[in-house]
């Protein structure tokens, strides 16, 4: 594997050799349109469709979280329907900027596939060069993917409130959920205490392609993560903050991850929670 991102031209060559990789689907958006809709009306060549919220994520409540991580069993037959098969690559690809694509990304990593990258810029930069689509669903070709968990790092809530004290927690929601000003979608507005605002989408262009490496370094820095420092990130309820384990490494960082992140966290009210923006 050469790193996590593959380039449109990258993948296009790789489609025409013996050794093809695997694409999935991942297109999602949360209250939008179902991303198996999107799927139908058009996908890469030979991909298969994977549900962020039934075949990337657990069965929510119960204090896990909205998106707890699935057991080893349910994401390995998931990704087995999906065609996922151990000694071939895996490329994942969404809408634009691997916003949910990133959670496919870790997860594959998290379960031990060895050769697993997302497509940079997503459906839209594939689209916008003009590349081959098809329509509708694809039968049954069934992978052979085994699924052993433990390969990425994992942030629980009391980890993630040591390392917010003792190291870098980078919180990849938009700056005004961090503040406390909004919050759509969960009971409770705010941030874990001592946690860094990283907007992850402050690592894309506005092309929906990641940023360069040195450029998200700068963007790491200003958000405190020095030579050294120990990283973790979390979101909403743990997909985005994927993205931001992602943009990490392509700055050079490797980064935990917190699953349960902010869904997890205010479903027990004995943590604590701050407002406002980071001090000084």
């Amino acid at each position: 594997m050469s790193g996590p991102l593959i380039s449109v031209e990258e993948l296009a060559a790789a489609m025409g050799q013996s050794r093809a990789p695997i694409l999935v689907d991942v297109r999602w958006s949360l209250g939008g349109p179902a991303g198996i809709q999107e799927y139908r009306r058009g996908h890469l060549p030979g991909a298969r469709f994977v549900d962020l919220d039934t075949d990337l994520a657990g069965t929510p409540g119960g204090g896990r979280g909205r998106h707890p991580l699935p057991d080893a069993r349910w994401f390995q037959a998931a990704m087995r329907e999906a065609g996922v098969c151990a000694r071939r690559p895996v490329v994942v690809y969404d809408a634009a900027g691997g916003l949910s694509a990133a959670r496919a990304w870790w997860l594959l990593r998290y379960f031990r596939h060895p050769d697993v990258r997302l497509l940079d810029g997503g459906y839209a930069a594939w689209t916008g060069y003009g590349l081959p689509t098809e329509v509708g669903e694809l039968p049954l070709r069934p992978g052979d993917f085994s699924a052993t968990p433990g390969a990425m790092p994992l942030l629980d809530a009391h980890s993630a409130a040591r390392l917010a004290r003792d190291g870098v927690l980078l919180d990849a929601r938009a700056a005004e959920r961090y503040r406390g000003e909004v919050e759509p979608i969960d009971p409770v507005a705010g941030h874990i205490p001592g946690a860094r605002s990283a907007p992850t989408t402050a690592s894309l262009g506005s092309d929906g392609r990641f940023l360069p490496g040195d450029e998200l370094r700068e963007h790491f820095v200003a958000a405190g993560v020095e030579p050294g420092s120990t990283v973790g990130a979390y979101c909403g309820s743990g997909v985005t903050a994927a993205h931001e384990v992602l943009a990490l490494e392509l700055a050079g960082v490797a980064g935990a991850l917190y699953p349960g992140s902010w869904s997890e966290w205010v479903s027990d009210p004995e943590r604590p929670v701050a407002t406002g923006p980071e001090p000084g």
